[in-house]
This record gives structure tokens, sequence and C-alpha cells, in this order.
């Protein structure tokens, strides 16, 4: 009877856990550069003596759908989306590099170049200051240049951008990091000005996802309440006999 409890409790757990990641993705529909998180769970045997029929639901190998978004032109100077593989160096609160999608760019108000969300982009050689009241294009390359009222050009910096050989770990900040530390820059990555690449997340997939989860707890719930029925019948044949 236990085994049927375990079976379900656990099951029931892992698709709280699914129902609450799918939750977030359909947050992030239109979420600039967001990345699918997906969760994968598995069976895993109870360890201990007398335990070895009882089974329970684990997380594993968790990771993000890297699938590109749609790119949508947006005319804007301040904003790249990454080409291929590539992702955009910043830095994160925690003072780390970390890296993104999210090409939507400013300057604040100390004149550096941040995201949308404020974070410092890094350059090659670190932040990049721009100077005020200049005119900023960023190429292909992710080569950034100022242009004065006079029409001088000058090249203030060049974006780091990356591109990972293996999968990298997001952290709870929402931004990805490399597995090893820092990664080195990509002279080869490229940027597309005045776009941006939008989430890929697909909100039909996920409403229906999230519908198939609801239904499957309610019927990790009702096995439960049958193993309690079950129960409480197997107790009262007991105390007849």
């Amino acid at each position: 009877m236990d085994r049927m409890i375990y079976l379900s409790m656990s099951g029931a757990k892992a698709t709280m856990q699914r129902q609450e990641t799918l939750a977030n993705n359909l947050a992030n529909v239109s979420t600039v550069g967001f990345r699918a998180e997906l969760a994968a769970f598995r069976a895993v045997p109870v360890q201990g003596s007398g335990a070895s029929t009882r089974v329970y639901a684990l997380e594993s190998t968790p990771g993000y759908d890297a699938t590109p978004g749609q790119v949508t032109a947006t005319g804007r100077n301040l904003d790249v989306a990454m080409k291929g593989a590539a992702w955009l160096a910043v830095q994160g609160l925690d003072g780390t590099e970390a890296y993104t999608r999210g090409g939507s760019l400013d300057v604040n108000a100390e004149g550096n170049l941040v995201t949308s969300s404020g974070l410092t982009v890094l350059g090659d050689g670190g932040p990049i200051a721009v100077p005020p009241d200049n005119a900023i294009s960023i190429a292909a390359d992710g080569t950034v240049s100022a242009t004065a009222a006079n029409g001088r050009s000058t090249s203030i910096g060049k974006l780091k951008l990356v591109t990972p050989e293996g999968p990298l770990t997001r952290g709870t900040d929402g931004l990805f990091r490399g597995a090893d530390g820092d990664l080195s820059a990509d002279a080869a990555a490229r940027v597309q000005d005045g776009a941006l690449e939008g989430s890929n997340v697909s909100a039909v997939e996920t409403m229906v996802a999230m519908i198939s989860a609801a239904r499957q707890f309610e019927a990790q719930m009702k096995s439960l309440s049958t193993a309690e029925g079950n129960d409480k019948a197997a107790a009262q044949l007991l105390a007849v006999s």
C-alpha cells in the first residue's frame, strides 16, 4: 500500500514543480531573449532496508531550450540580436560575468552602456563608456562607435560576444554563466543591429502543457485518496478478524 502512496506523492510533487516551471515560462513569453526552462524527472528507488520497492521522482538534467527566438526589426540603433549561438556578456548584480541574449541596450546616467534592466554591458576591455551628446551605432562584429555633432565617428569599444561550446548554467537571477567560469570572446560572433530576438516560449504549447500537468496532478491526488480508502478498508477487516 505504501508503494502506491510513495508513487502518488512523489509524482504529485514533481508535477507541481513542472507546473511552476511552465508558469515561469509563460510569464516570460514576451521577454526579450528569454530561453524556455526545461524540467525532467526520473524514478529513483528509496535506499534503505526494506524500502527497495519504494520509488520517488527526482529532478534530472534540468536545462533550457536553446532554440533561437524570432528576430524582429526595431530600427533602434541600440537594439542588437545575437546571431547563431552567440551570447552577450554583462555584469551581474553580484559582480560576476554573465551572459544574455537580451540585446535591448541603453546608456545610463553615468554614461555606461547597459541593458534595459540596468546591467552593465561588458566590452573586450570592460564596461563601455559612451561620450555625452554622441549618436551610438553598433556594427555587425559588435564594435560600438560614437558619432559627435560634427560628424566625426570614433570607436569606443567592442561588445564582448561569446559562443559557448556546451550548455550554459542558468542562475537564480535569470542570467547564464559558463560551467567552468568566464568564457573567452569570440571574434567570429556577430550581431544584427536594429533588431531584437524574442522569447522562444510558445504560449499555446505552454498552456497545453499546463493543462496536461493539472490533469496529472488530479490523477495523482486521486490515487492518494484511493490508497487512503484501501488502507481504511484493510484496517476494518483486520479489526473484525
